[in-house]
Order: C-alpha cells, then sequence, then structure tokens
C-alpha cells in the first residue's frame, strides 16, 4: 500500500467506516428500545377502547342477557338503547325504617314506588328502591369528552377492524353467555420495526398467548378479563 492510499485510507475511510459502524450499532441497540416504547403507547391507547368495548357488552348483557354478536348493534344499543338504574332510598340498616315500610306496605299492598318517594319527602322514615330506565349514551362515558362511538369498532393506528364474536356455551351444565373481542399486534404495530412484531408474536405463541390484546374468551370463561390484566 502506497503512503498516499495509506493516508487516505487512514484519514478519510477509516473514520467514515467508525462512525458508520457506530452508527450501525446504535441502531441495533435502540431498535428494541424504540419498539417497545411505541408498543406500549399504543397498547395503552388500544387496552382502552377494549375496555369501552367491555363495559357496553356488560350494559348490553344485563339488558339482553347475551352479548351483542357484532359491534354495529353495540353502537345501535348505545345510541337509541336504555338501561335499568336502580336507586336505593334509605338504608336497610334501619330497622326502624324497615318495620314503617312494611307497615305502609300491609296497609296499601299496590303501592308504587314513586308514592312511597311521596312520602319519603314528607318525612317518613322508609326504606325501598326506584328503577329508571335512563338511555344509555346519558350514563355510560358520560364523563369521557375523548370518547367516540364511531371509534369503537376500529383498531387504532391502522384502522381494521377489531375481531369480536359472541356466544352462548353450556359450562358445568349451565348456559353461560360469553364474548371476546380481539386486537392482533400484526395490525396494532403495523408500521414499526416488523421483525421485532413478528418475533414478539412467535414468543407469545410458544408461551401459550394470544398475540396481541384480548378481552374476554369463548373458549374459557374469564369473567371477561383482559389479558393485560
Amino acid at each position: 500500500m502506497s503512503g498516499i492510499v495509506r493516508k487516505v485510507f487512514t484519514y478519510l475511510l477509516l473514520p467514515v467506516a467508525i462512525v458508520g459502524l457506530s452508527y450501525a450499532i446504535v441502531k441495533s441497540v435502540m431498535a428494541p428500545v424504540n419498539f417497545n416504547k411505541q408498543k406500549e403507547y399504543r397498547e395503552s391507547v388500544a387496552i382502552e377502547r377494549l375496555k369501552d368495548l367491555r363495559t357496553l357488552q356488560n350494559a348490553f348483557k344485563s339488558e339482553y342477557g347475551r352479548y351483542s354478536p357484532t359491534i354495529d348493534s353495540l353502537k345501535m344499543f348505545y345510541e337509541t338503547g336504555k338501561i335499568k338504574v336502580v336507586m336505593r332510598i334509605g338504608s336497610a340498616d334501619d330497622s326502624l325504617a324497615v318495620v314503617n315500610t312494611n307497615k305502609v306496605k300491609r296497609r296499601n299492598p299496590r303501592i308504587k314506588p314513586e308514592e312511597l318517594l311521596e312520602l319519603y319527602r314528607a318525612g317518613e322514615n322508609l326504606v325501598f328502591q326506584i328503577e329508571s330506565l335512563i338511555p344509555v349514551k346519558d350514563t355510560l362515558f358520560k364523563g369521557r369528552p375523548n370518547f367516540s362511538i364511531d371509534s369503537l369498532a376500529f383498531i387504532p393506528f391502522c384502522g381494521d377492524s377489531i375481531q369480536m364474536a359472541s356466544a352462548i356455551k353450556t359450562v358445568s351444565g349451565v348456559k353461560v353467555p360469553l364474548f371476546e373481542a380481539s386486537m392482533p399486534y400484526k395490525s396494532l404495530l403495523r408500521g414499526l420495526d416488523n421483525q421485532l412484531r413478528i418475533n414478539l408474536d412467535a414468543e407469545r405463541k410458544d408461551t401459550g398467548r394470544y398475540p396481541g390484546l384480548q378481552v374476554g374468551s369463548l373458549t374459557a370463561p374469564n369473567n371477561n378479563a383482559g389479558n393485560w390484566e
């Protein structure tokens, strides 16, 4: 190697090679860090959406005794449906109120809760409950300015549809309504490092876990728990 070539390599090419190698090393180290950071952020948004879907499904079941098979029917339930709200007046631990209420009901077996309420407001010591039907949209998510029923069907950051299904299965001789809703990482983490996402999917499958986020289960009743809980 001539002196000129050696000097060019030493003073020009070698520093460039060192910088390039350093950049490659830093990039390889930071890639998983950045991937996990973005994964955690996307999961936090997705989990909130799955929790909202679960809340709406539970309200739907309280009215119809089953879970909705589609998100469209859940949206209609939210927009036009009503849920029963029970308001308890007085305390069941107040023995005098219980005795007095029983006396009032014996005098008038057909007395309505609204009439009991009038007596209560007039000073009678009573204990009873009133059931009311209230529009779903006036109760659920009322304090959530960022809630959007139109976004409920979609996996955030990609626009794919959430995978949801419901069924009624016999468990230990009892018919049990079940539902599950899923967001696969393939959709939720779209646009991030694809090889790291593939590795994550493989790791989840190897350990018998769903490769993504899921709430509820059609195969094993779990009280509608999320797999992040």
